[in-house]
């Protein structure tokens, strides 16, 4: 299980970013960090996370031949794809030519049927198959499969097109928690809202962000409006293989979800469900609809998290665990920056977690660590 990226409404990859521990450490000084090799041997072999975003209305993919380039991590990996529509299903390739590396498609444009190559004209359909190339009559055992364009491994999920650079990957095995709890909602009816999107920086490591994220050990403590519209005696994390959810209980009065009879929380005045996939996509769900989190590392001690809007009830906007995220994340940035300057104390080594409001934040650790493993 490797790469994962989302597409469509927003478009986003995920690859996993610098270890905690060990190989970007959160000084920034690399220490035990090794050569850029290492670091990027280490990304390519994550699940699922460092994300590399890109909007992508739907109008960019609308007709049948659009065609958008994209880039998987810009200045890292560095790997050149490109989305097709082709006969009204997005598929995903490879964006470099088979014959000497070129790039194929360097802007969104509308193809005529084929993609040619500008370096040698070498051709491909739609469907990534190679068709033709000049100058090729004498060569032996030509075309063969490797002449073709690589399709990336996609699954669709509502508005969502998930994938993976990895053939291996099991999209059910990582979403299935999510479904179990949220398929009744009608992911394909929420929109996309840009006005309410935004970006953030924050000057602490990338696995600092994602372990605030991971308990809400601290809300009473950072959060205090967000404390009053829940209840956090009730407050529950739960452990899946490759995600973990919160759940928030609503405090008296406060809004929450109307959920259907067959919902297993039937009964429960739910105010958010807070699902991470690892290593940093974040999916909340509130009464209004979704709030899409990705966390990109920048620098050891620089991230930047993309929040991106979907809404499926505007009236409730204003209501609820889901009413105060700018306030929210800004409290979150606050503390985690102070972290990030607190870690750098020679007299910090690491802190015991609490068994059961920061579960969350060890499993994150274990999966860190099983990974760093496959290097």
């Amino acid at each position: 299980m490797r790469f994962l990226f989302i597409i469509l409404i927003s478009f986003a990859f995920f690859s996993c970013a610098n270890n905690l521990a060990n190989l970007a450490d959160v000084n920034g000084d690399r220490k035990n960090s090794g050569n850029n090799e290492e670091v990027k041997c280490f990304y390519e072999s994550m699940t699922g996370s460092y994300i590399k975003k890109r909007v992508c209305y739907n109008n960019q993919l609308k007709l049948n031949g659009s065609a958008l380039p994209i880039q998987f991590i810009d200045g890292f990996i560095e790997e050149p794809l490109v989305l097709i529509n082709n006969q009204n299903n997005i598929n995903c390739f490879s964006n470099v030519c088979t014959h000497r590396g070129n790039l194929l498609i360097e802007n969104s444009c509308q193809l005529n049927k084929q993609i040619t190559c500008k370096y040698h004209g070498r051709r491909f359909d739609c469907a990534g198959k190679f068709i033709s190339m000049p100058e090729s009559n004498d060569m032996k055992n030509f075309p063969s499969k490797s002449d073709n364009l690589t399709q990336i491994k996609t699954k669709k999920w509502q508005q969502f097109i998930f994938g993976t650079l990895e053939s291996d990957i099991e999209f059910d095995q990582i979403f299935s928690p999510v479904l179990e709890r949220v398929g009744w909602m009608p992911l394909q009816d929420f929109i996309f809202d840009p006005t309410a999107s935004r970006d953030y920086l924050v000057k602490a490591n990338w696995a600092l962000y994602c372990d605030n994220y991971l308990e809400g050990f601290h809300i009473p403590f950072i959060h205090k409006d967000l404390a009053k519209t829940l209840d956090y005696s009730k407050y529950k994390s739960e452990i899946y293989p490759y995600c973990n959810l919160q759940v928030g209980i609503a405090s008296g009065g406060e809004h929450s979800f109307d959920l259907p009879t067959d919902s297993i929380d039937y009964g429960k005045n739910i105010a958010a469900y807070y699902f991470w996939v690892f290593p940093n996509m974040m999916f909340n769900f509130y009464p209004w609809g979704l709030s899409l989190n990705i966390v990109k590392p920048i620098h050891p001690k620089l991230t930047k998290v993309e929040f991106k809007t979907y809404v499926w009830d505007s009236s409730k906007l204003e209501f609820g665990a889901g009413s105060i995220l700018d306030k929210v994340e800004r409290e979150d940035e606050d503390i985690v920056e102070k972290v990030q300057k607190g870690v750098k104390s020679r007299y910090y080594k690491h802190g015991r977690f609490s068994p059961k409001m920061e579960k969350g934040v060890h499993h994150f650790h274990q999966l860190i660590s099983q990974f760093m493993n496959r290097v």
